[in-house]
Formats: C-alpha cells, sequence, structure tokens
C-alpha cells in the first residue's frame, strides 16, 4: 500500500469497510480495518479499529481534523468546538451580566453574593451569569471548570485584569476584539463563556 507518513485520508463507509483515496476510485478494494501504522481517519478520531493506538483517556481531547470533536458542534466564527445546545455568549450578554452584578450585589446585601458566588463556581457559574442563563466552559479540557478553575479566573484574573485601571481598558478591548471574547480574567482562567438556555452543561 502507500506510504501512510504521507498521512492518506482513511475514513470508514456506511458498509463498514475503510477506504482510501485510491480504493475509493477503485485502485484497490476496501479494508475491513485500517493498516497498522495508518494516521487517525476523519471517521473515527480515536484510531481505535486495527490502528494500534488506544482509546484517549478520560477527559483527554481526541485528535479532529477539519471540524469539531466527535457529538460537538462546531463554531466557524470562534473556531471553538462546543456541546451541541450552546453557543459562545454574545458581546451584548455578556456585558448585561457585568451591570448585573452590582444590583444583585445590593439585593443580597452583599455577603449573600459572596455566598450564592461560592456556590456556583463548582458549576463554572458566577450569579450574574446564572440569571442570564450562561456558563464558563474550558475548550482545551472540554468540561466545566470547577471551584479551582473558578477562583483562578474570578480572583487572580480580575486582580491582573484591572490592575492600574489601564489593564482593564485592555481587558475590555480583548474581549471587544477577539473571536472568542475572552477578557484577560477568561484567558488567566483558560474559559470562554457560553449561553447555555436549555442547561446542557449542567452538572
Amino acid at each position: 500500500m502507500s506510504d501512510f507518513s504521507q498521512g492518506p485520508g482513511w475514513w470508514q463507509a456506511s458498509d463498514g469497510k475503510w477506504y482510501a483515496p485510491e480504493q475509493a476510485s477503485g485502485a484497490a478494494p476496501p479494508m475491513t480495518a485500517p493498516p497498522m501504522g495508518a494516521p487517525p481517519m476523519i471517521g473515527d478520531p480515536y484510531a481505535q479499529a486495527g490502528a494500534g493506538m488506544a482509546p484517549p483517556a478520560y477527559g483527554a481531547i481526541a485528535p479532529v481534523y477539519g471540524g469539531a470533536q466527535p457529538g460537538m458542534s462546531f463554531d466557524q466564527a470562534s473556531g471553538l468546538s462546543l456541546p451541541p445546545g450552546t453557543q459562545l455568549a454574545p458581546v451584548g450578554r455578556r456585558i448585561g451580566a457585568f451591570f448585573l452584578a452590582l444590583p444583585l450585589m445590593v439585593v443580597t446585601l452583599g455577603i449573600g453574593y459572596i455566598i450564592w458566588g461560592l456556590i456556583l463556581w463548582g458549576k463554572g457559574q458566577t450569579p450574574a451569569l446564572k440569571v442570564l442563563g450562561m456558563r464558563c466552559y474550558k475548550p482545551t479540557e472540554a468540561r466545566v471548570p470547577g471551584f479551582g478553575g473558578m477562583a483562578l479566573r474570578e480572583i487572580v484574573g480580575r486582580f491582573v485584569g484591572n490592575l492600574f485601571g489601564v489593564m482593564a481598558v485592555v481587558s475590555f478591548i480583548l474581549f471587544l476584539t477577539s473571536k472568542d471574547h475572552r477578557a484577560i480574567h477568561d484567558m488567566i482562567g483558560g474559559t470562554v463563556v457560553l449561553h447555555d438556555p436549555n442547561k446542557v452543561l449542567e452538572s
């Protein structure tokens, strides 16, 4: 067969057999499994069937070629693979959450807001994000951040993002202009903010 180091685009058809470009043209018969040493296939990112590769560990990101992760939706604007039913939170909604935080603090007398926030951090949310149906998400790990990840975002990230006032301006500009709408605290926390109206990320 051909030199697989050149990376032929193997895939599995509906008949369960594996095809390479030369096989699809009839130059060679299909195979029931990809040969040893073949690279990951477009139709089977885990490359388990005969390729001599073990499936990725739980939580690991499988190889992807030109599209979304398996079972995920590809957001062309941001270039991210997102859980189906979610979308990158619009700028206006994020700004709304910023201005909503203050009245929520007043209504909950401050201490109530802090307690509420600490509880929600374990679910990748803040009180304002919760009210507006949004949630933080770590695209590199394909999961919602836990308490530690949210603490990094909300404490360290907010501190750096508001340092000397100048950083707040820089953070806001990055938020407006970056394709995934990340401010400095998002970058430090490794998160993006998703609109999750159907609570598909609810744990």
